[in-house]
């Protein structure tokens, strides 16, 4: 198992067990060392600390080497101790002992699967009840506690190596705790691959695994994947890791990937294309499979009942809600949070400097703040929030300086759309590569876009609306970026004109909400569905709003803060779908602000 990965807030270097070793647990502390109860008319007295200080003058003796009566070896170490010590706190010991084995009367015992200073810290841990977990002896002190039957220890290694999981480390932690039966552990490690599964195959663990094992992960209801092609995807980068000996399992995984789920745009251009597929009729037949499924009515579809066609239910992990920076008048650092389930807000580290007009969104379980206004000048840089650690740090800058910018994430790349660059409204566009740490140039838009609002569906990267600078009008029009193609597409227009919409994707639309027009600053908000292109009105906002962060989360869409065109606004409301409204949360930010940008990530432990 690699080693657990440690230096996260939130995590434990090491764990210290302080449990009772005696044979019967203490009564509860009080102010005094005894209690006194009248019993039948005597008195009846029970010292609190009698067990402890008679283990602390055993461990004494043990350690002047008096009245032991066993010397446990381990190798070339050699640890004296006491019979009847051992035997009361340990069922392995107390076996041994009481039993017919040879080793109840020698003086000395070989302890064979127990290195020696393993052995020396349970000893002590018998007679001192006090153990330190890290996670350089805890591969070897799990198994041994087993061995002795030590179960306070065992279950706090176990705990230990649960706080320690992270997608470097869960599919070896798994196999850790399959490998010496530890049954709570196995399913916590299980249930954090599947949960974290987008992080976990970007992972040297992952390749390496067995194909039982990664059928077990891949077949999972439970898996939390955004896109069925992130399942494909880890299948094929499997199979080449070791494509000689690992080609023939293709039809076997393939069983397992849902393509039916798949769009059927990503079914042509990627699965259909990939030479493993192209080579293998068994994996064909799978392709076929989901065409077929694709040439079927909407509503039919459900009537097509098979493992693959069956929508994954992953189980939901906490979700925060961070929103970044913004304008509260001048640019700021601050960061605030919000935790859905208790309904609070919160504090979270305040950006390494002044940022308002950002692009923000999460990747790999980071939220991402791209370029923006600093109050003096628009930015390049982009900062990185790690949630576990509750701090920011900087990745590689942008070619282009950009605020009012859009950004959105689309396969593995993070797009830096449009946006001013103190001069100019910009058409350009960029990807970021987080794998290395770098930022290339694609396909220009059509128009300039400053104040615009991005979202994904389906595979494409959508533009929309936003101010022209160059003929100082607010945009009714939205461009469609096909990464494939390496292309922009106009398609069809809003209702109305549009600067600082607040975008946001729900069930597969794509929501415009609020934004301006010259000095109007709309509530409307309208919807674009990709497979009739068109938009359409559903019910307005509560308030007119404009350059607002938006996220989706559970089924609803949020709009967070923003202005209405005199004063920026502490508020969020949401909009359920199924009964076209809009509410407002009952809390609001500590202070308002707009032009902030928002993600959601999962609730750091």
């Amino acid at each position: 198992m690699p080693a657990v990965e440690s230096g996260c807030s939130g995590r434990m270097d090491g764990v210290s067990l302080g449990v009772a070793a005696g044979p019967a647990s203490p009564r509860p502390t009080c102010s005094t060392d005894c209690e006194e109860d009248t019993v039948n008319g005597g008195l009846h007295t029970f010292n609190q600390t009698h067990m402890r200080k008679a283990f602390q003058l055993m461990d004494d003796l043990r350690s002047k080497k008096m009245l032991c009566d066993v010397l446990l070896v381990a190798g070339s170490v050699q640890v004296p101790a006491h019979r009847v010590v051992l035997a009361a706190c340990s069922p392995y010991f107390c076996a041994m002992f009481t039993g017919d084995m040879s080793e109840s009367k020698a003086p000395q015992v070989e302890i064979r699967e127990v290195d020696g200073q393993t052995l020396r810290k349970l000893v002590d841990y018998i007679y001192t009840a006090e153990i330190e977990v890290t996670e350089d002896n805890v591969q070897v002190l799990l198994p041994a506690a087993s061995l002795l039957q030590l179960t306070d220890v065992r279950q706090v290694c176990c705990e230990f190596l649960q706080s320690q999981l992270h997608p470097t480390n869960c599919l070896g932690i798994r196999a850790f705790a399959d490998l010496h039966t530890c049954t709570q552990l196995l399913d916590q490690s299980h249930a954090y691959a599947e949960q974290h599964f987008f992080d976990v195959v970007q992972g040297e663990e992952f390749l390496g695994l067995s194909l039982q094992q990664v059928c077990s992960l891949i077949s999972s209801d439970k898996l939390t994947v955004t896109t069925e092609e992130k399942v494909f995807e880890a299948m094929i980068s499997w199979i080449k890791y070791d494509e000689p000996t690992r080609l023939e399992h293709m039809p076997t995984l393939m069983e397992h990937v849902r393509l039916p789920l798949l769009s059927r745009d990503y079914l042509v251009q990627n699965v259909e294309e990939e030479a493993l597929i192209k080579n293998n009729n068994t994996c064909k037949d799978f392709l076929i499979e989901a065409m077929k499924y694709h040439l079927l009515p909407a509503d039919q579809r459900h009537l097509i009942k098979t493992d693959r066609t069956r929508p994954r239910t992953p189980i939901s992990i906490p979700k925060v809600m961070v929103v970044v920076g913004g304008q509260a008048p001048k640019a700021i650092r601050s960061v605030e949070g919000y935790d859905f389930q208790e309904d609070r807000w919160y504090q979270v580290a305040d950006l390494p400097s002044r940022r308002c007009r950002a692009g923000v969104v999460s990747m790999a379980g980071r939220v991402y703040a791209v370029g923006g206004f600093n109050s003096s000048l628009r930015e390049r840089t982009v900062d990185v929030y790690d949630g576990a650690k509750d701090q920011w740090s900087a990745v590689a800058s942008m070619q282009e300086r950009r605020s009012t910018l859009g950004a959105a994430v689309l396969g593995d790349l993070l797009y830096a759309v449009g946006g001013f660059n103190g001069s100019i409204g910009l058409s350009t566009v960029e990807a970021h590569n987080h794998k290395t740490n770098e930022w290339l140039y694609v396909a220009s838009m059509n128009t300039r876009r400053s104040s615009v609002g991005v979202g994904v569906v389906h595979g494409k990267l959508y533009a929309v609306g936003g101010y022209d600078g160059a003929s100082r009008q607010c945009l009714s029009t939205v461009e469609e970026y096909d990464p494939v193609a390496d292309q922009w597409s106009y398609v069809a227009d809003m209702s109305t004109r549009r600067s600082g919409a607040g975008v946001g994707v729900l069930g597969g639309r794509l929501y415009a909400a609020g934004g301006h027009d010259g000095p109007l600053v709309r509530k409307s908000v309208e919807v674009y569905d990709s497979q009739t292109n068109t938009w359409t009105l559903v019910c307005d906002m509560n308030m007119c709003r404009r350059n607002a962060g938006v996220c989706a989360i559970n089924g609803l869409l949020y709009v967070i803060g923003g202005d209405d065109g005199s004063c920026n606004l502490s508020s969020v409301e949401f909009y359920d779908p199924a009964l076209d409204k809009w509410s407002l949360i009952p809390t609001n930010m500590s202070n308002g602000r707009s032009y902030a940008g928002v993600a959601v990530i999962d609730k750091p432990l």
